[in-house]
């Protein structure tokens, strides 16, 4: 059972693209306000930005599976099922509905946590698909939560209040007595967050005025502590309550907001790593990386400098010396020492919020200083860690909450609480199930970027990119990692910078243009620039060359994971799990296929094949391996 350590802390070789333009483009230096509601706000120290989900969609690939998934579970959840410990705890009636279970349940500590981001992936939903069925069931929602806010003279709540559990746990918290698991923060945190989401992709005001009513709740209940109070509140999980009330001044102008996010600096973890120092070991890590979200955040609304040293020091010291080969970090929910990974090679290893938000925390920061090796470790945790997370044998998209990196793991390991596998309809409700559902319904939010001359092609995935203030449409098709090839025709035309990323894990990178090969750099994690005057037709192609490669343990050079290109690898060991982890000879490695990423090799003087580990589902698997010998030329 792991809830309770929460309350004491928180597709597809070489790569070709090519891009074909009709028309005219011209670059915006601004933020593109595609959303519902744009922000009143002006970021500070921002130099790129990435396109609004209602601009980009995802196009039939491996990506869409997992998608598709996710609508199908965020369309047949029951609302009314969901709704039920806002209205038993606000003295409204339940409709007869029935209780979840899990970390939902009627008992549970931070019960309601989950609804905040069934709210965010439905608003996703009809951000980037135009559903209609996401955005009523949203709508509906925060309706029916404005009802138990209403509500709260009856419940005996402060005007303003909002959760499945007793505001009485707040009192508990101020005065250092909470002990039963709680982490209320956390929770508001997920409230605020799904309000927000539904106010600015769906342009719903319910969601808008039952969002600054919590708000306010907030603010005057965080205004009555000293400042010692309120460092010691933050010794428990409080999600990213600076990230969504800087948001909430960004989106509003109003400078209150502001006041009360910064309230939520945690002295404690900010003070370090505002002097570059490494003090994560034991920190229950996804308690954390939210604060660090938060100080992005803070940063881009004030400028403060102090606020992006601590996001980019963090982010630095969790990707070099926290993190394994696929991207995630932590083991049995916590940091250990810097670059302690061999020793840390378990089942309870890379909870899927951890990831989740370290790739929110890469896209604060890349807007900040639009550097390749951003999306390098984005790619590495999307692409290894995160597609993997869903079950693709479960037509709701079920997730691990765990995954598992030891010897003979297999995927499916979740808290006792919640039926300790995969995450389940109604009996589990768990953090990363959450995250899950807004991961898999934003899986198209990073791909493309832009700034004032120039459009940055991050990552390659089949997509559509429908640029609508400048009459440009990207349509990419790829089966990349496996294939070599990606094709994005463009419709636009002018003149402009073309920023294709040439990822670290690449050499021999070139650049062509209609055919003919660019004299351009295209150094290894990096931007490739082509700079010239657009015309209809125009076709580019890029060609990033894949090999082996090795990503040993920070600890131990010997034992690795075997990666080609991007994607790491693992053994399928079947039913079977080694009893220790093998010796792979690395010169026997050998693809055994064309149109996949089929590998052979021999470990233990026995043979094992090796796949991509994002499909090594349903079987036991070997990711990290001790090595002898050197990788085939």
């Amino acid at each position: 059972m792991f809830w309770p350590q929460r309350g004491s802390h928180g597709v597809f070789g070489s790569l070709t693209a090519c891009l074909a333009f009709v028309g005219t483009l011209v670059v915006n230096p601004s933020p593109v306000n595609a959303v519902a509601v744009p922000p009143v706000g002006t970021e500070k120290g921002v130099s790129a930005y990435l396109f609004d989900l209602s601009q980009v969609q995802l196009t039939n690939s491996r990506w869409t599976d997992n998608q598709n998934r996710t609508l199908t579970y965020i369309k047949w959840v029951d609302p009314e099922r969901l709704l039920w410990v806002f209205r038993s705890n606000h003295k409204v009636s339940t409709n007869e509905a029935s209780s979840n279970g899990g970390w939902d349940d009627p008992t549970f500590p931070f019960r309601s946590h989950m609804q905040g981001h069934v709210l965010t992936a439905w608003a996703q939903c009809w951000a980037t698909l135009r559903d209609a069925t996401c955005r009523d069931r949203a709508t509906y929602f925060v309706t029916e939560l404005a009802k138990c806010q209403a509500n709260n003279g009856n419940a005996g709540f402060a005007s303003g209040y909002l959760s499945g559990f007793p505001e009485s746990d707040f009192t508990l918290l101020e005065t250092g007595k909470l002990t039963n698991g709680n982490v209320p923060y956390y929770v508001i945190h997920k409230t605020m967050a799904g309000l927000m989401d539904v106010w600015r992709h769906i342009g719903d005001n319910n969601a808008k005025n039952v969002l600054l009513s919590l708000a306010s709740w907030v603010n005057q209940r965080t205004a009555k502590l000293s400042t010692s109070q309120m460092q010691s509140v933050m010794n428990t999980e409080f999600g990213g309550m600076n990230d969504i009330l800087a948001d909430l001044y960004y989106w509003t102008g109003d400078s209150q907001w502001l006041t009360v996010a910064q309230r939520f600096d945690h002295a404690a973890v900010f003070d370090p790593l505002a002097a570059n120092k490494d003090q994560l070991n034991g920190l229950h890590a996804n308690t954390q990386v939210p604060k660090w979200i938060g100080a992005a955040r803070e940063y881009k609304q004030t400028g403060t400098s102090r606020y992006l040293d601590i996001a980019k020091n963090a982010w630095a010291i969790t990707t070099g010396h926290h993190s394994y080969a696929i991207g995630g970090n932590s083991q049995a929910e916590h940091f250990r020492a810097p670059d302690a990974i061999s020793g840390y090679l378990t089942q309870d290893t890379a909870e899927g919020c951890n990831s989740y938000n370290m790739l929110k925390l890469t896209r604060e920061l890349w807007a900040t200083n639009p550097s390749a090796n951003y999306f390098d470790f984005y790619e590495r945790a999307l692409l290894n860690h995160l597609l993997g997370q869903q079950n693709p044998s479960d037509s709701h998209g079920h997730i691990t909450y765990f995954t598992p990196l030891n010897t003979g793991g297999k995927r499916g390991v979740g808290p006792a609480w919640g039926g300790g596998t995969w995450s389940t309809d109604y009996s589990s409700f768990w953090c990363c199930q959450g995250t899950g559902l807004e991961t898999n319904t934003k899986l198209m939010d990073s791909i493309y970027g832009y700034d004032s001359s120039s459009l940055y092609v991050n990552l390659f995935t089949p997509s559509k990119l429908t640029w609508s203030e400048r009459s440009v449409t990207i349509t990419q098709s790829t089966t990349f990692p496996v294939s070599d090839t990606t094709t994005l025709t463009v419709s636009g035309a002018g003149s402009f910078a073309m920023k294709i990323r040439i990822p670290s894990w690449t050499s021999g990178a070139t650049v062509s243009v209609n055919g003919q090969q660019q004299s351009i750099t295209t150094t290894p994690g990096s931007y490739a620039t082509i700079q010239r005057t657009w015309k209809s037709g125009d076709i580019v192609t890029v060609t990033l060359p894949m090999k082996l490669r090795l990503v040993p343990a920070n600890d131990k050079q010997s034992v690795a994971a075997i990666a080609y290109g991007p994607t790491v690898l693992s053994g399928n060991y079947g039913n079977s799990a080694p009893g220790s982890t093998p010796t792979l000879a690395l010169g026997s490695l050998k693809r055994t296929s064309s149109s996949g990423l089929a590998f052979t090799a021999t470990a233990n003087g026995a043979s094992v094949t090796l796949s991509p580990f994002y499909d090594a589902q349903g079987y036991s698997y070997v990711v990290y391996w001790n090595t002898s010998g050197s990788l085939p030329t």
